[in-house]
């Protein structure tokens, strides 16, 4: 019995144990909004499913610094990840920006349908360039937020516009619209706008709200600029250090946390767009005519990007590709022609 006693204990004792292991994750997220409150949840529910082993703890409100910054802290491994945009990661995956591109989407619909059939590649696509990620969230549209009224192009030109830290296809369709780009943090972007250094910003209405920016704005455009994402990225060598059953938890909880995101901020950027209009915010309406004007220089400005390099032009094209399919059906249900110059692949 005793021998039998000693044996079961040295079996025990050669079992390897998986050290417990903390994910800390840097955003911007403000510490007491709800994004904050339902990812810390979700962190909360990883803990106890596996029982101590997986810890996410949550850096808010910017304190770890700009995307430049906590990328630096995940290669040196104080931090293992953090909730970006595209831009933050472009340089590691460039087709992460193909979304964002400047009026590729005309409607909260079109960009669903493109989403459904794409966003399985561009996530697959990140993790290969060392990024595990548990899905992408859609923000809405970014739309002109202005002092001075802005509907059509001449009221563009010439003023100073905020684009993101490493964004370079911004910066071109910036320029491409004879804007003036002013690249700061996001971080910076309040200060920014309450000394002038930036006259115009694009932002979705709910983002506009969190980071406080409605307050030093007093117009809105309703012109669907840029369609926002985030996503909660992880270092693929930090996320190894998980034992498989507990990566598997991880990756439920945080997937539908990413999924609850994704459809609550549509219903958020609605309601937020209200709240706007409630705080004195004033909406500029947009014709169509203006709006197809700014979409063909834009459209052209996309295009050479792709050609230079910017994106994969064969994941452009299959973008591409399934808005014209939408296009076409949505033509197909209205009655009406299908604009087959806004979806032209080369």
């Amino acid at each position: 019995m005793k021998k039998l006693l000693f044996i079961a204990v040295v079996t025990l004792v050669g079992l390897p144990v998986q050290a417990a292991v903390t994910l800390k994750i840097a955003t911007v997220t403000p510490e007491n909004s709800d994004w904050m409150q339902q990812m810390r949840a979700g962190a909360e529910e990883i803990k106890q499913r596996t029982e101590g082993r997986v810890k996410i703890k949550f850096y808010g409100g910017g304190v770890m610094g700009n995307d430049t910054k906590v990328l630096g802290r995940i290669r040196i491994g104080s931090l293992q990840g953090g909730a970006f945009t595209p831009t933050a990661l472009s340089s590691q995956y460039p087709d992460l920006n193909l979304y964002g591109l400047p009026l590729i989407f005309d409607s909260e619909e079109e960009a669903a349908y493109v989403r459904e059939r794409l966003d399985s590649k561009l996530q697959q696509g990140l993790e290969a360039a060392g990024f595990v990620n548990f899905g992408f969230a859609g923000g809405g549209f970014a739309i002109v937020m202005s002092n001075t009224p802005v509907d059509e192009l001449e009221d563009l030109k010439g003023k100073k516009v905020w684009v993101p830290e490493g964004d370079s296809i911004s910066y071109a369709s910036m320029e491409a619209l004879s804007l003036s780009p002013v690249t700061l943090p996001l971080t910076d972007v309040l200060t920014g706008l309450q000394t002038g250094l930036i006259d115009i910003v694009a932002m979705s209405p709910i983002g506009a709200l969190v980071l406080q920016w409605h307050t030093k704005i007093k117009y809105m455009t309703e012109l669907p600029l840029v369609y926002t994402l985030g996503f909660m990225a992880v270092e693929k060598r930090a996320f190894a250090k998980i034992d498989a059953a507990d990566q598997a938890i991880v990756r439920e909880v945080m997937e539908a946390t990413y999924r609850n995101f994704d459809a609550q901020n549509l219903k958020d950027n609605h309601e937020a767009r209200d709240v706007l209009i409630d705080v004195g915010i004033e909406s500029v309406p947009f014709e169509e005519e203006k709006y197809l004007a700014i979409r063909e220089v834009l459209a052209e400005s996309n295009r050479n990007l792709g050609e230079s390099g910017a994106f994969s032009s064969d994941t452009f094209n299959e973008m591409m590709g399934y808005i014209a399919e939408f296009r076409s059906m949505n033509a197909a249900d209205t009655g009406q022609p299908l604009d087959a110059s806004s979806v032209a692949t080369d």
